[in-house]
């Protein structure tokens, strides 16, 4: 018979079937969440909508997705509940939440509670992801953790690609909402049929806020935590106005089609994709504060940039903005993973969930702020876009004065 170890490593052997199935698996499930941006059009024609109304229903999400977080890390449900009925519960309610919207909600007051049920459902998807994908990488941690970003991010463009193949077919806006709930109900099933603990699984640290002020204690946790906050200023913000901004410009430009500007927000916020996982190959061997402080540049002339091709050609356009949507979101897997490389042993977990709950919170400010300032013309989209690339800015100072201390060396494996 097999000796223990020679099942391990032929467990181990299975662990990109696996990651692919959980990336699947998120993918699908994280359809709803940017539901009510794609559809903000019809909206605020069936609504009559006020200019504060559409950034609350994205704002209800991003809080209650960090409540949901605390709530998990705090009971410590991921180790009372196998992990795949977990994810697929997360998804089933996100997408029992998102039918709500679609089919009870006939205002925005009535649709925020639904929005935050959404967010708190789909905090029971991502993180349990993130642990059941500790259990089975170690050394190429960074690149597993960089390809589920990714999905994340290409399921979170999911509803802009149905609102351009319902714009095409005719579709009302509970019609295309109800698809991203259908793909949040596969996405359960995959989960349900696919995912399964690693040979390396390890209960998930409790949350305590003794242990993540232990964590906090140390200046190098302070410093990858700035530059997470710095990174999360400014990616929500662009996934919830990028799309307006690209309906608007290629109007400007003399193009006024809706399933266009929806196709194109669709393949600027999924592009994302592809920056996590290459960001994730690269930073294990390159150094996290290098890779960072590169997406961190880009992505914040990006934002000084966009703002000055409103109304530009719109291939123009959109070709800036796929290069922003890569750049924006290349480095975010890399800011946890140094949190769990950095923190003293046993406090990663509660750091995290304390760098999840602030940065969530924080995207609710520049998603509310840009909202508050209505940019309606190329001024002002300059002006708003401008704002966030504050956050780069200050993400690449903390980056850059982790790599000069000397405990940066803890980050994959001596690359800083």
């Amino acid at each position: 018979m097999p000796d223990v170890e020679e099942v391990r490593v032929a467990e181990l052997a299975g662990r990109w079937r696996l990651l692919a199935i959980l990336a699947t698996a998120e993918l699908l499930a994280f359809a709803p969440w940017f539901s009510s941006s794609a559809v903000a059009p019809l909206l605020q024609e069936d609504w009559e909508m006020g200019r504060l109304d559409l950034p609350f229903l994205t704002v209800a999400v991003q809080l209650g997705f960090a409540a949901g977080a605390l709530l998990l890390a705090a009971t410590g449900a991921a180790d009372v509940i196998r992990p795949r009925y977990l994810l697929a519960a997360g998804a089933f309610l996100a997408a029992v939440a998102n039918l709500g919207f679609a089919g009870l909600a006939t205002d925005t007051a009535s649709a925020i509670p639904f929005r935050v049920i959404t967010g708190a459902a789909l905090a029971c998807v991502y993180p349990v992801a993130i642990k059941v994908l500790a259990g089975w990488f170690g050394r190429e941690r960074g690149l597993a953790v960089g390809v589920l970003v990714g999905a994340l991010t290409i399921g979170s463009a999911l509803p802009f690609l149905f609102r351009a193949l319902g714009s095409l077919s005719g579709a009302d806006w509970h019609a295309i909402v109800a698809i991203a709930s259908v793909a949040a109900i596969v996405g359960g099933f995959v989960a349900l049929a696919g995912v399964r603990d690693g040979p390396n699984d390890v209960r998930a640290p409790r949350f305590s806020l003794s242990m993540a002020a232990r964590a906090f204690s140390h200046p190098s946790v302070r410093l990858a935590n700035l530059g997470y906050l710095g990174h999360m200023w400014e990616l929500y913000a662009m996934w919830t106005w990028v799309p307006l901004f690209l309906a608007a410009s290629f109007a400007a430009g003399g193009v006024a089609d809706a399933s266009l500007a929806s196709l194109g927000a669709f393949v600027v916020v999924a592009a994302g994709g592809l920056g996590c996982m290459a960001a994730g190959m690269l930073a294990d061997r390159a150094g996290r504060t290098t890779i960072t402080m590169i997406a961190m540049a880009c992505s914040g002339l990006s934002a000084l940039a966009i703002g000055l091709l409103f109304g530009a050609a719109p291939w123009l356009t959109l070709l800036l903005g796929i290069f922003w949507g890569i750049t924006v979101v290349a480095d975010s897997a890399q800011f946890s993973v140094a949190v769990s490389e950095l923190a003293p042993p046993g406090t990663a977990g509660s750091a995290l969930a304390i760098q999840t709950a602030f940065g969530f919170i924080l995207t609710s400010v520049t998603i509310l702020m840009i909202g508050a300032l209505a940019p309606a013309d190329g001024v002002g989209w300059q002006v708003a876009f401008g704002l966030l690339a504050i956050g780069p800015a200050v993400g690449i100072v903390a980056m850059g004065r982790l790599r000069s201390r000397p405990d940066a060396v803890l980050m994959a494996n001596g690359n800083r």
